[in-house]
């Protein structure tokens, strides 16, 4: 999605122009911790992630294609940042798992048997759910959220069709 101004801003900061490249952030932060606070756990963590897909966007610009809007560019690198996170946070739950086997005394937490939506979400294999947020939640088009996520176009609509799915079976919501 692009804004007013946003090529002219984008040609200034591939210049080297912190000015433009401040206002691009501005303009799109909301939009790309949005999409993050959807795909990780905590909202502290998609704020990290937003800072450091800004921070590689900068010294990558010169990677942009012609006609990919900014966001699409950074929203691209959130994704891969959140995946990466996803990874290294899945291998200290297996270190963590792993380490109370070993304990006699290790407990099984009671959980909540209601899901909310952001529950639900979680719950969504996170290929899934950043398509369904992409799409749904922050209304990109179909082939915008393709590029963002770097799959073909007919995988996000499968991933969206399951996804959107499976959240109306976990919550009891008829799916139209």
């Amino acid at each position: 999605m692009r804004q007013p101004g946003d090529d002219t801003r984008l040609s200034q900061a591939k210049q080297g122009s912190d000015q433009a490249f401040a206002a691009l952030v501005g303009a799109h932060q909301q939009a790309v911790r949005a999409f993050l606070r959807r795909l990780v756990a905590t909202p502290a963590d998609a704020d990290d992630l937003a800072q450091e897909a800004f921070v590689t966007a900068w010294s990558r610009l010169d990677r942009i294609a012609p006609g990919v809007a900014f966001r699409t560019f950074v929203c691209g690198i959130a994704y891969r940042k959140a995946l990466n996170d996803r990874r290294r946070l899945k291998r200290g739950s297996e270190r963590d798992a792993a380490w109370l086997s070993l304990r006699d005394d290790a407990e099984t937490p009671a959980h909540e048997t209601r899901l909310t939506l952001d529950a639900a979400m979680q719950t969504l294999p996170v290929e899934q759910r950043a398509a369904v947020s992409l799409c749904v939640a922050e209304d990109y088009s179909h082939t915008e959220a393709a590029a963002i996520l770097g799959l073909p176009l007919g995988t996000v609509k499968s991933h969206i069709q399951r996804g959107r799915a499976r959240l109306c079976a976990l919550l009891g919501v008829e799916n139209d």
